[in-house]
């Protein structure tokens, strides 16, 4: 599903990542973790194209990146810092935008279901820009949701959040794991973020320092994290 091979980006003269490789197949939950300054962001934008790297190849369901970007966007849900949200839009004709941009039949239809499945219905006509940053995640995911992608990306999807959000996110994880998707989650919440996960990624100083199935009990995982990004040997 997603293969990525010997993967630099540098940046000037600094390299934020270094000979990334590794193969995620279709229906895995994999978790990122790793401190500020890892290249976890930086992955993620080459992840989600928008970002290109410095050498390496990417591939999406066996096609390389470069080939068929344009493509390959139709089969990819991000939610990240940007909610590619417009404030000056309710919530309903953020997604209707979305859905027409798309191509989605039975628009309507499809965008009351994703703000029912997000809690956000009482918020249906109201603009965005008078949304709390909760209420504007919820309606990220929906977006995110809303072209019922194959590959679900998340840049730290917690950020924010108050107990209700977290237990939709929570709720629509576990939905996406039930259905099989792809999930690619990078996160520092470690109760959270590792519970759906079959596989655990640690990033640090641009490597890819830690690849193994999610195995681990919390407290464990914990200790080799704090091993391999270097606070204690």
């Amino acid at each position: 599903m997603i293969e990525m091979k010997d993967i630099t980006k540098k940046i000037g003269d600094k390299i934020i990542l270094k000979n990334i490789s590794f193969n995620i197949s279709s229906g895995q939950f994999v978790t990122v973790l790793g401190p500020n300054g890892a290249g976890k962001s930086t992955l993620f934008k080459i992840l989600a194209l928008l970002m290109k790297p410095t050498s390496g190849t990417l591939k999406i369901n066996g096609v390389t990146v470069n080939e068929s970007g344009i493509a390959l966007r139709a089969k990819l849900g991000v939610i990240s810092h940007n909610s590619f949200l417009y404030d000056s839009l309710s919530a309903r004709d953020n997604l209707l935008f979305y859905a027409k941009m798309y191509g989605l039949k039975n628009a309507e239809r499809a965008v009351k279901e994703v703000i029912q499945q997000v809690g956000l219905e009482l918020s249906y006509y109201q603009p965005v820009k008078t949304f709390s940053r909760g209420m504007l995640q919820r309606l990220a995911i929906a977006r995110c949701l809303l072209t019922n992608p194959e590959i679900v990306l998340l840049d730290e999807p917690y950020t924010g959040l108050d107990q209700q959000a977290i237990e939709i996110l929570n709720k629509v994880l576990k939905t996406l794991k039930t259905e099989k998707r792809t999930v690619l989650m990078i996160t520092h919440n470690f109760e959270e973020g590792v519970t759906l996960s079959d596989r655990i990624f640690i990033l640090n100083r641009g490597q890819l320092v830690f690849d193994e199935p999610n195995t681990y009990v919390l407290d464990t995982l914990k200790e080799i994290y704090l091993k391999k990004v270097g606070v204690f040997s």
